[in-house]
């Protein structure tokens, strides 16, 4: 295998633009029953033609965004702990050669149990990877297979150990609000999980999405997920357990000591740019002239077609409007429990957010105890970050018609 460059840190390490870099792998194992994201099962997947594919797509990203810095890299997908380490690696090395790698840069890969070997970990770090994000999902037997899960619940404890021992940065998804879930067991669960957790845990409620086999399901009356009060109480138990144990929510679902928050995803929350390479990847891309939101080909097959044949498979480059900019900078934003800075609103919109927002929106959440507005910035409440949807629809609403309730 070939073993990435080293970071550069370059002269201009301080001042060249940051930047994030996504790179989806599109292939799993299974589909999960819950899953909406962009993954595809193959018999057979061409590591040496994805791997160029990956490193082309990027270097023509690169050149149309020059002289940046990037500050982290995300594997995602799908199952990117089915790529080849030498694919990983590739990627790692192209990003270096393409622009120029922060010496710390973050750099991280999702992994599911039922792919962790040891070696094969070895060989993600040896490529470059300094942390891992590990899909557990569950600490149950029965909750693994009815999300649909390949591996068990003892899998997954060896498979965080496993990481624990050869990565200094791990996190592991958890999903709660199960049907049938009460609040007892997922404290029991929870408190398991912890005596896994190292510096980062994210936990999500259990949401029904459209053209999932677990929505069609719903929409047959063989699915129930918990009723509201259910849902909020455990919610609320998830960040009285968590913030006890040293692990305080930074976002609605991500948990970490300090220090451990994920940078990358850090990058999205804070509206700040990044790159997106792979099949159905996003960007955000501050250039002359605006901001950009770009898109990549969703299919598997004709995004590599479209690479081998064009150099890239870009299938929207839209600039955005000052009104989008706004909207994404506020529900992006306002997951944090930091929010929205004032610095970044004069960034992307070039006003204050009592005159973007309205100071009387502004004054009626506050009232309500949903939003917090000092010199700093705007801020959800834990409140508001529970009924975030409807905040940042009330917020953005061209004529508010109802309050938060």
């Amino acid at each position: 295998m070939t073993r990435a460059a080293p970071p550069k840190p370059g002269a201009n390490a301080g001042r060249a633009p940051g930047i994030g870099l996504y790179v989806h792998w599109p292939f799993c194992l299974s589909k999960c029953p819950y899953c909406d994201f962009n993954s595809h099962v193959r018999a057979a997947i061409d590591q040496s033609r994805w791997r160029k594919a990956l490193v082309r797509e990027l270097e023509h990203t690169a050149g149309e965004t020059p002289g940046r810095r990037v500050t982290s890299i995300f594997f995602g997908g799908g199952t990117p702990s089915l790529m080849a380490p030498e694919t990983v690696a590739a990627v790692i090395a192209a990003a270096g050669d393409a622009w120029e790698l922060e010496t710390e840069a973050e750099i991280t890969l999702e992994a599911n149990p039922t792919s962790v070997e040891a070696a094969r970990f070895a060989a993600y770090r040896d490529a470059g990877v300094n942390r891992v994000s590990l899909g557990v999902q569950a600490l149950d037997d029965d909750a693994l297979a009815f999300l649909g899960r390949a591996h068990s619940a003892a899998e997954a404890i060896a498979a965080v150990e496993t990481a624990r021992r050869i990565f200094a940065r791990v996190s592991f998804d958890l999903i709660y609000a199960r049907p049938g879930q009460s609040l007892e067991q997922w404290q029991d669960e929870l408190t398991s999980a912890l005596e896994l957790a190292g510096e980062h845990l994210s936990v999500y409620q259990l949401t029904i999405e459209p053209a999932t086999a677990f929505h069609a399901a719903w929409r047959r009356g063989e699915l129930a997920p918990p009723e509201e009060p259910l849902a909020a109480g455990l919610y609320e138990t998830t960040q009285e357990i968590l913030q006890a144990a040293g692990l305080p929510a930074y976002e609605v679902s991500n948990h970490a000591r300090p220090g451990g928050r994920c940078r990358h995803n850090l990058t999205y929350w804070r509206y700040e740019d990044y790159a997106g390479v792979g099949p159905g990847a996003h960007g955000r891309l501050t250039q002359a002239g605006g901001k950009w939101a770009t898109r990549q080909h969703r299919a598997p097959e004709a995004w590599l077609a479209a690479v081998e044949r064009d150099g890239h498979a870009t299938r929207g480059r839209t600039r955005l409007t000052a009104d989008e900019r706004l909207a994404e900078l506020v529900m992006m934003g306002l997951r944090l429990t930091e929010g929205v800075s004032r610095a970044a609103f004069r960034r992307e919109a070039g006003e204050k957010p009592e005159v973007l927002l309205g100071e009387g929106r502004l004054a009626a959440l506050r009232d309500a105890g949903y939003l917090e507005i000092d010199a700093e910035g705007l801020r959800a409440t834990a409140a508001g970050r529970q009924r975030l949807n409807a905040l940042c629809g009330y917020l953005l609403a061209q004529t508010p018609s109802e309050a938060v309730s």
